[in-house]
């Protein structure tokens, strides 16, 4: 055999060798998620209420230093403003956004929070639970678990009722961000596997004692308070949905059929993060990233997706950039639409309405968008 020949060879064996390490590690290669198939409905896309405008492009920003990411914003009793940032410090500032201070630094990232009757603040903090902190800043755990076996791991938005239970949503019961990189990645692997362990649970401050209200969640998010102090607004990320739930509901699996549990807007066209009641009855919501076909074309296709969680999550069917916020009424009508689709304010995960502005929240901006109302 000549020597060309010998080296083409060789050079063939090298390449099978190759290709058959790459097939067993797309095939066969550990990861943690275990993906199942579910019907993902057809998209929509941006038509009817949801048809497309730019009234979201051109945001007036408020700088925030070396801050990232204003996933929640919400106005105090003191009249500031409090901002969650990703650095885990909870930000103060006046509503133009000067004076700016910490308030406290959880040690964790908070997702999610909202104030009780003796103006504390109560806070859904994805690595450390449900904590209330005080106007002196004092941290305190009020519930990291429903039981001894039973961890709350993923703590992402919060209410208070009026009666002063506390609603919260766990996003995962089977991707905690502490165990996965944080709250990105770990939700990304929530999303793809779809076993739907989201909850929304109930803190009884008067008893310490945390339930579970509804389960069955694919990667539960933003939670609201009705008019009447007991109904729920869900948003349900994984599947694109909006739920609403009766809070005095004991462990109703969403899936069921149960009249406590029912949809409330389905088939979004992206993906649904915070909700924040707003002013004159209205219910704000924000879509992260708008639907990709691919990721719904792989409802169906398990192993394809497992697949898919083997390579850089660059390569993800994740959706690309689009600047999305709506609101709702209680009957789930759309009230209000606006849009940017050049993306150029990252994730728009939510809304705080004031009498004068609307607060734009978001997963990785640097910087807080806001527009006059």
């Amino acid at each position: 055999m000549s020597a060309v020949k010998k080296i083409a060879k060789a050079a063939a064996l090298t390449l099978a060798a190759i290709i058959a390490s790459a097939v067993l590690y797309l095939c066969l290669w550990p990861i943690p998620a275990e993906p199942v198939a579910w019907q993902a409905p057809t998209a929509p896309g941006f038509t009817g209420a949801f048809a497309p405008n730019t009234r979201l492009a051109n945001l007036r920003m408020i700088a925030l230093g070396n801050e990232i990411g204003p996933e929640h914003i919400a106005v105090g009793k003191d009249g500031k403003l409090y901002v969650a940032m990703l650095s885990g410090n909870l930000m103060r500032m006046e509503p133009d956004g000067t004076k700016q201070e910490v308030f406290a630094n959880t040690g964790g990232r908070v997702l999610g929070f909202d104030f009780d009757a003796q103006n504390r603040m109560i806070v859904a903090d994805a690595m450390k639970g449900l904590l209330a902190i005080g106007q002196d800043k004092r941290i305190t755990l009020l519930t990291d678990r429903v039981s001894a076996g039973d961890p709350i791991g993923y703590a992402n938005s919060v209410v208070v009722a009026p009666n002063g239970i506390i609603y919260f949503t766990q996003s995962s019961t089977r991707f905690l961000p502490a165990d996965y990189g944080g709250t990105y990645p770990a939700s990304v692997l929530d999303i793809m596997e779809q076993a739907a362990t989201g909850r929304v649970l109930g803190y009884d401050p008067a008893t310490s004692t945390t339930r579970i209200v509804a389960h069955g969640l694919s990667f539960a998010n933003g939670i609201a308070m009705g008019a009447d102090g007991h109904t729920l607004f869900v948003n349900e990320t994984g599947r694109y949905r909006v739920w609403k739930i009766d809070g005095r509901a004991n462990a109703v699996n969403v899936q069921s059929g149960s009249p406590q549990a029912k949809v409330l807007l389905d088939n979004l066209p992206g993906y649904p993060d915070n909700l924040m009641r707003g002013r004159d009855g209205r219910i704000w919501v924000g879509l992260f990233r708008p639907r990709n076909p691919a990721a719904d074309n792989l409802a169906d296709k398990p192993f394809l997706r497992k697949v898919l969680l083997r390579l850089p999550r660059s390569m993800l069917p994740l959706g690309v950039p689009y600047g999305h916020v709506f609101a709702i009424d209680e009957d789930g009508r759309v009230v209000a639409n606006l849009q940017d689709p050049t993306g150029a304010y990252p994730e728009t995960t939510g809304v705080m309405e004031t009498a004068d502005r609307l607060y734009i929240h978001s997963l990785h901006a640097h910087g807080m968008g806001w527009l006059p109302r």
